[in-house]
């Protein structure tokens, strides 16, 4: 198996989850444009010893997450405005990982692993505060809704990740490439398109835009070696991050990645999952600290 692969299921068993990094979340002001990129307010939002991962953005004053709690991993909601955070709990025999708002709805979606290794994806209802099952009999590892009703996700087949649309109301899961990586996301401003990942011949990874009319992939890039996670800025502009800077991709420019930020002063090393509000004026990113920093 190509070791992209090996860290892609970080979530496949609980003696996988063991070993996760000692990561934190990261929370900063963007602004962006043509000609500007610039970083200002950078601050350590989880503050947690643990596994602290998996951010996503709830709406522009909430940033949902995975929280290491105590020796579980919950998902905990965290409020720009006060610098504060609270347990979004149900009575689950499990752990809670890769966080989403539903579209149109104030529910939560997670993937569940269960103390009895069953992994799923839930429904976690805001009023009732019960769980329910998202998609049966698949054992999603990462997803991403492109609305209420659809959902692409990568999902654990034979010690690799496969590439899943699943249509809610129909209950139909169609299984569309082999071998994906875990970064999936709806592309801003156009209409039926996906993105996600797949693992080339070298074992690195490729982007493709899904059309989800005609079911068709169109190759974008291939991230740079050991790059696992990407976010959209717009509907041409790609970010990633790699090791202490993060790299900007114009797919209209020469098709070099551009540095754009260092972020060396702030004492982080091995960015990986990235996510932008829905303002586009704030940016969150996972990071390991290089330095002991105060924990709560």
């Amino acid at each position: 198996m190509p070791r992209i692969l090996s860290s892609i299921l970080i979530l496949v068993t609980a003696t996988t989850l063991l070993a996760q990094p000692n990561t934190e979340i990261y929370l900063m002001d963007l602004e962006y444009s043509e000609s500007e990129f610039s970083i200002t307010n950078f601050k350590n939002l989880s503050n947690n010893k643990g596994y602290d991962s998996q951010p996503s953005f709830y709406d522009n004053e909430f940033i949902l997450y995975a929280r290491t709690n105590e020796k579980a991993t919950d998902i905990a909601k965290y409020h720009l405005k006060t610098n504060s955070y609270n347990w979004v709990h149900y009575s689950t025999l499990g752990g809670e990982y890769s966080p989403l708002r539903i579209p149109n709805s104030t529910n939560i979606s997670a993937v569940r692993l269960d103390t009895t290794g069953l992994q799923r994806l839930y429904n976690y209802n805001s009023e009732t505060k019960t769980s329910s099952l998202l998609i049966e009999n698949l054992q999603v590892a990462y997803y991403s809704f492109y609305d209420s009703n659809t959902i692409l996700s990568s999902v654990l087949s034979d010690n690799k990740l496969d590439l899943v649309l699943s249509n809610l109301s129909k209950k139909t899961n169609d299984t569309l490439v082999l071998n994906v990586g875990r970064s999936i996301h709806k592309v801003p401003s156009t209409k039926e398109t996906m993105s996600y990942t797949s693992v080339n011949e070298e074992g690195n990874l490729d982007v493709f835009q899904l059309d989800l009319k005609s079911l068709d992939s169109f190759f974008v890039t291939q991230l740079p070696i050991g790059i696992q996670d990407h976010i959209w800025l717009d509907e041409t502009t790609l970010l990633i991050g790699s090791r202490d800077k993060l790299f900007l991709l114009d797919l209209f420019g020469n098709g070099d990645w551009k540095l754009v930020a260092d972020l060396s002063e702030y004492q982080i090393k091995d960015i990986t999952r990235l996510a932008i509000s829905p303002d586009g004026k704030r940016l969150a990113l996972v990071a390991e600290a290089i330095s002991d920093i105060s924990k709560k």
